[in-house]
């Protein structure tokens, strides 16, 4: 699978150090004056070298310092430390980009989400077209369109985008919108701050050298805005849209490392359970998804599948339902959440030793 680039600038891991340039401009010199030497004349050398004044030495050393200075500074990466430019310098070369090779994959990877979440239908629609599209197009990068997905708790958003990604083969994080630091949780801190570092989404990327992982924002209404030490104002709706949009996205700034990566790969997926407190940039940049509610009929079909996908037995599975069906009049129950839990907990229950 070929690379494709992502770190839009060259580390100075390359640039020789004072020494080297040094000597090369000694050997220079001795040669401007007349002096060649070969590999094997020791005497030529030792003449050439006597030729070579102390003032000499000194003014060649100085030129080499600015040389290595102004080649530092125009790569920009001379204020990294070391450990951050071994990091990106797994991904100087590129990284790989998961894509969707026929239509026939698409129609399969939407067929088995469909069957598995039907009430995500709104969603998998619009990304089963995105992935026909990459095909149609011979693209070598799927990229997800921006979604945002509104709908009540516990209807299995988050498990919706966690199944895509596994389904396109490709790494996912989440960003719990409602933390009080969630816009440097995306876009990352810059230096000076006690927890200066690099935001999820380049994390992910650095961490599995994969362009176009599948970004969770969850509970997006509950997004605040935060200050620095300095009054400014930081808001997670402005890191999203600097990433989301295609051209920013492309030689995207990272505050932490200072330097530009494309970031146009990320699919951006956002939860919210209602429209209330989302930013109207946001809403225009990202049409909403909206969503229904979980019947009891959902609950029970999604417990069939997912029993038998883990190799349940009937009774477990049975279990599961009529338990199901003894609550159905209380809202909490009718949760994909709890479903899942209840899966977990019959699946360890049938693992465990049987003790004689």
């Amino acid at each position: 699978m070929p690379k494709l680039p992502f770190l839009l600038t060259r580390l100075d891991n390359d640039i020789p150090d004072v020494s080297d340039v040094s000597a090369r401009l000694r050997r220079h010199l001795m040669r401007l004056r007349g002096h060649e030497i070969g590999e094997s004349d020791i005497e030529a050398f030792h003449r050439a070298m006597d030729a070579i004044t102390d003032d000499d030495v000194a003014r060649l050393r100085a030129r080499a310092q600015a040389y290595v200075e102004r080649a530092r500074a125009a790569s920009g990466t001379a204020h990294l430390k070391r450990e951050e430019k071994q990091r990106l310098a797994a991904v100087q070369d590129g990284v790989r980009a998961m894509t969707v090779e026929t239509e026939s994959r698409a129609d399969e990877i939407a067929a088995d989400i469909h069957t598995r979440m039907p009430w995500m239908a709104p969603a998998t629609e619009v990304a089963w077209h995105a992935m026909r599209r990459c095909a149609q197009e011979s693209a070598p990068v799927f990229r997800l369109p921006p979604m945002l997905l509104i709908g009540p708790p516990g209807i299995g958003k988050s498990h919706w985008s966690r199944a895509l990604a596994a389904a396109l083969g490709v790494p996912t994080t989440l960003v719990d919108a409602a933390a009080e630091a969630a816009s440097f949780v995306v876009a990352g801190m810059q230096r000076g701050w006690a927890n200066a570092g690099p935001g999820k989404p380049l994390d992910t990327i650095l961490n599995h050298r994969v362009l176009n992982p599948i970004v969770v924002v969850d509970e997006l209404e509950k997004a605040g805005a935060v200050r620095d030490t300095s009054g400014t104002r930081h808001n997670l709706t402005e890191a999203l849209l600097a990433l989301m949009e295609p051209i920013s996205a492309a030689r995207w700034e990272c505050p932490f490392y200072r330097v530009p990566l494309d970031m146009s790969g990320i699919g951006w997926i956002m939860t919210a359970n209602s429209r209330r407190g989302l930013p109207e940039p946001l809403l225009s940049r990202c049409p909403p998804l909206v969503l229904p509610a979980l019947t009891l009929s959902d609950l029970i079909g999604f417990a069939e599948r997912e029993g038998a996908a883990r190799g349940l037995t009937a009774p477990a599975q049975d279990a599961i339902i009529e338990t199901l069906q003894h609550h159905r009049d209380r809202a909490d129950a009718l949760s994909l959440r709890v479903v899942q839990r209840m899966l977990d907990w019959a699946e360890q229950l049938e693992r465990r030793p049987v003790l004689n």
